[in-house]
């Protein structure tokens, strides 16, 4: 018997409005011991997803640059100063979730054989994934759930279609 999504899927997802800071935004995934969060918008919808990865690379390309190698010594160090000075200006004006998210959000039928979601996972380089019963929402496979297969004996034997 083929295992589905709903099987392993965490149904708890703790989502986070798109107006929140990115600063608000580390300390809630921090706090609940998560790496993302789908983004909603005012009405609720989820429009995006937010990663801790986001911030890490909006804070690396906000002090770093690809033309830091075509200058002078002189010149790469004004341009640091530059970009640090940018940068602690836009620490005064908050970052909010909608500038760093990523908009697209992939989702699944609670009904997709586990296997669909691992190949659809390891395509596209993601570590979660929606899922979703009659086009709403309902919960999320994440890496950490997809390990469920390997330490549930049972679910281990019918996804090997031993059982």
């Amino acid at each position: 018997m083929t295992v589905l999504a709903y099987e392993i899927m965490t149904p708890s997802i703790k989502a986070v409005p798109q107006s929140w800071t990115m600063d608000r935004l580390a300390r809630f995934l921090t706090d609940n011991e998560i790496n993302g969060s789908p983004v909603t918008d005012e009405t609720g919808e989820i429009v995006g997803i937010a990663t801790l990865k986001d911030i890490t690379e909006f804070r690396w390309n906000a002090s770093r640059s690809e033309t830091d190698t075509r200058m002078t010594p002189e010149e790469e160090q004004e341009a640091r100063r530059l970009r640090m000075a940018i940068f602690e200006e836009m620490g005064k004006v908050p970052v909010e979730v909608r500038d760093i998210m990523t908009p697209i959000v992939l989702s699944v039928d609670e009904q997709t054989p586990v296997r669909d979601i691992a190949d659809i996972m390891m395509r596209e380089h993601l570590h979660r994934i929606f899922i979703t019963k009659d086009e709403k929402i309902t919960g999320i496979v994440t890496t950490y759930d997809m390990l469920k297969l390997i330490s549930d004996q049972e679910l281990t034997n019918r996804c090997a279609g031993n059982g």
